[in-house]
């Protein structure tokens, strides 16, 4: 079956995929501003000193990755202000989607981090090992590999 083709010009195009690709990071941004207002409080909580030395480095990898998710999901914000009146719309919406994608990359592993850390705390080594596995193997899947085998989408939608 063929594709319907939308009648647009490539201005009116970039202008609707811009648009998406906003609605789709308002929907992103708060997961990623309370998990990080979580580990940025996590250090002063009473429980934290009886980290163990792995705990306390996954916590840290996780920080990073959710600091990094953070960056990079605001990233397309900052250049779109900064770029909007140039006429240089194209190089905002494909480099802010590229944007987005790593910073989903680094939210999953922050999630993913999260969740053994908690894990590992509370229930010990096994439960954060299977807790993990089934966490990245879901998100991967959900995120990444399931779209991606539809195909990769074409340069000019």
């Amino acid at each position: 079956m063929a594709k319907r083709q939308r009648d647009e010009t490539e201005l009116e195009r970039l202008d609707r995929n811009l648009n998406e690709l906003f609605a789709s990071l308002r929907v992103a941004l708060p997961g990623v501003q309370v998990l990080f207002a979580f580990l940025l409080v996590l250090p002063f909580q009473s429980g934290f000193p009886k980290v163990t030395a792995f705990q306390e480095k996954v916590y840290f990898a996780t920080l990073i990755c959710v600091a990094l998710a953070s960056f990079l999901l605001i990233a397309p914000t900052a250049r779109h202000r900064l770029r909007f009146r140039s006429g240089d719309r194209k190089y905002v919406v494909f480099s802010s989607s590229r944007l987005a994608i790593a910073g989903l990359v680094f939210l999953g592993l922050g999630l993913v981090g999260a969740l053994m850390l908690v894990s590992d705390f509370l229930f010990g080594t096994a439960t954060m090992i299977v807790t993990g596995s089934l966490a990245a193997v879901a998100l991967g899947w959900l995120w990444f590999v399931s779209p991606l085998l539809r195909g990769l989408p074409e340069q000019n939608r």
